[in-house]
């Protein structure tokens, strides 16, 4: 039985408006699981903005046979002059919120925001792949370093530890526990250190009791499906706040 091979290309999204299309369609797809993440303040002023207004550094991963993309690599230049050390706290939001303002300087650092594969395609290395075309890009762009807020991928499996110490989990061979950041050594990153307040997401209780599949009885701190530490909620408010903390990592380029 003839086996298909798949024959893929790297382009961006300003390649068409048709391949811009597909790629908004599979990154609503990938992260609908995730979806409240999209209601941090940053996600809903900046985020669609800046894919567009840098749409020749948005990657598509696209398979030649269908022309249409199956994995995703979203990122966003900033200027940035200080230590990697000195990367606030607030993460992703803050990557957005500063790719977001034109200022007078240019931009020498990249920053990257997502990965996304089709979940048919998962298992294939192309999360991977798409690291090595985020530092690729950032070569041929002139930028010194590409920095990225890592949201790793098996602590959902584990909200009640605190990042700093899941970060320091190592598996059977001494490497990273987390698959996502094991990805990024590998590939050559440097581990800096927690972002504790990466995503954050405040919302009336409704918004949340929608997503968890239940009533709040009490103000405590909530398990939500696929979050990496639970939500906060207070009745008295009636708001329920979650802060996600993610783990800045840099490559030098």
């Amino acid at each position: 039985m003839a086996v298909a091979i798949e024959r893929l290309t790297v382009q961006s999204r300003a390649s068409s408006a048709g391949l811009r299309e597909a790629a908004r369609t599979l990154e609503d797809l990938v992260w609908e699981p995730f979806g409240f993440l999209s209601h941090t303040e940053a996600h809903r002023a900046h985020y669609a903005d800046i894919l567009d207004d840098h749409a020749d550094l948005q990657l598509c991963l696209v398979d030649e046979e269908s022309e249409s993309p199956i994995a995703l690599a979203n990122c966003v230049p900033i200027a940035y002059d200080r230590a990697w050390e000195d990367l606030p706290q607030e993460g992703w939001d803050w990557l957005v919120e500063t790719g977001a303002k034109r200022g007078a300087r240019p931009a020498n650092v990249l920053g990257a925001l997502a990965v996304s594969v089709a979940p048919d395609h998962r298992g294939k290395g192309y999360a991977q792949r798409m690291i090595r075309e985020l530092k690729g890009l950032a070569t041929r762009g002139g930028f010194d370093a590409l920095v990225v807020p890592v949201r790793p991928s098996a602590k959902s499996e584990h909200p009640h530890v605190a990042m700093q110490d899941y970060v320091g989990w190592r598996n059977g061979r001494g490497d990273c526990f987390d698959p996502w950041l094991r990805s990024h050594v590998v590939q050559g990153a440097r581990i800096i250190g927690t972002c504790e307040r990466s995503m954050v997401v405040e919302e009336p209780l409704a918004f949340w009791e929608t997503w968890i599949g239940r009533r709040f009885e009490a103000s405590a701190p909530y398990l939500l499906p696929g979050a990496l530490v639970p939500v906060d909620v207070d009745l008295e408010r009636r708001t329920g706040l979650y802060e996600e903390p993610n783990v800045w990592v840099g490559y030098r380029i």
